[in-house]
């Protein structure tokens, strides 16, 4: 079927795309995808690809739902950022002063660890310091407890290291400060204010969906369906939201500045203002014209030849998203798997090789046009 959009340029852009990830889907790179785009204030394109279970007859549409992994961070920030907005709390608050009995290892690091230390992983513990023990099924209350005994490397606020447990301190932090749960208190000014009727965090959850689908990893050339784990539902806001896609075109919108009602665009630039200098890791080798690497709150900031790009992925449970917006440019995409591949690694990258290419051609039509978009039907589900 056809993508109708009434910007030339942009159809162009995603019919390009959509035969990029059908190629990927019949070169068997993985048993299925789920993709949004969103440019300006438009869901433009939305569609699911392939199976939630390989080998049945059980296609992925744009509400299946899928885990998030380390997406969720951002989720996490973003709720933060609303509680900013309201005078709850304020970025720089010490962790101390809402839950004080935390501890790290000496008296210095433990008194100067704030908020904004936390979302940006800058707490100066070691990298992923006891993401075993989310594993292993630990309570978060214990985990963090746990990280008094651990050797800090570095003064709080000065060296980026990666983390799970430690980033879930936050879910700590606005439990005390409110007196909700922390996955009320993401349904109550998240999840129902952006209409994100398929998203949950819970095991429970997702198992219980009528619509979800399967990870999978690769076995002797096949894909195999796995068990989904409850792990990581234990540390929420490192790795514990189940979505759609559907959610995420929701989501997106709202990074892209298009629901004011809900975060303020003073927030958003805040969580996408570098904190912290990060090395240019293997995995972005996708990334061609990528020059600097940052971590935000909450999401990774990446400097290219030509844009600034917010940026995360995550991976869980075999389970792949990725996820990314350039603000400037009004666009955004996300794309979630249901295995861990190189089509993934990949999608993104490719996505804004091709934007580029598009972009002065769809710029310049949309300025001389004043009404670019008209709604169709992709996959039993509305561009808006």
């Amino acid at each position: 079927m056809p993508v109708f959009l009434s910007n030339p340029y942009l159809n162009a852009l995603i019919l390009d795309y959509d035969h990029y990830v059908d190629k990927a889907l019949s070169d068997g790179l993985t048993p299925g995808v789920a993709v949004a785009i969103v440019y300006d204030t438009s869901v433009v394109f939305i569609k699911g690809y392939g199976t939630k279970v390989y080998g049945l007859n059980d296609s992925i549409d744009i509400h299946s739902v899928f885990r998030l992994g380390s997406v969720s961070k951002g989720f996490a920030s973003f709720l933060t950022g609303l509680l900013v907005q309201e005078g709850v709390l304020n970025w720089d608050d010490k962790v101390v002063k809402y839950l004080p009995d935390f501890s790290l290892k000496s008296k210095e690091p433990t008194c100067q660890l704030s908020i904004r230390n936390v979302l940006s992983h800058t707490t100066g513990l070691p990298y992923h310091s006891y993401t075993n023990l989310i594993e292993e099924g630990w309570k978060l209350p214990d985990m963090i407890h746990a990280l008094k005994d651990v050797e800090v490397i570095g003064p709080v606020g000065t060296i980026y290291s990666y983390q799970n447990v430690a980033y879930s301190i936050i879910e700590e932090v606005l439990k005390s400060v409110t007196g909700l749960s922390y996955v009320s208190l993401m349904k109550e000014h998240v999840f129902r204010p952006m209409k994100m009727s398929d998203a949950s965090m819970s095991y429970k959850e997702i198992v219980n969906e009528k619509d979800f689908t399967k990870p999978h990893f690769k076995y002797k050339g096949t894909w195999k369906p796995q068990k989904i784990h409850d792990t990581y539902y234990n540390a929420s806001p490192a790795g514990g939201v189940n979505a759609s896609i559907t959610d995420m075109a929701q989501y997106l919108r709202a990074l892209l500045g298009n629901n004011p009602e809900v975060i303020a665009d003073s927030t958003l630039s805040t969580l996408f203002t570098p904190e912290i200098r990060t090395s240019r890791y293997k995995y972005l080798g996708n990334w061609k014209h990528l020059k600097k690497a940052y971590y935000g709150l909450g999401w990774r900031v990446f400097e290219t030849v030509e844009d600034t790009i917010i940026y995360h992925g995550g991976y869980v449970n075999g389970y792949r998203s990725e996820i990314a917006l350039i603000p400037d440019k009004k666009v955004g995409i996300c794309v979630l798997t249901n295995a861990s591949n190189r089509f993934s690694s990949k999608s993104l990258p490719e996505f804004f090789d091709k934007f580029s290419y598009w972009y002065d051609s769809i710029d310049s039509w949309q300025k001389r046009n004043t009404n670019p978009y008209y709604v169709i039907k992709r996959n039993n589900g509305m561009v808006e």
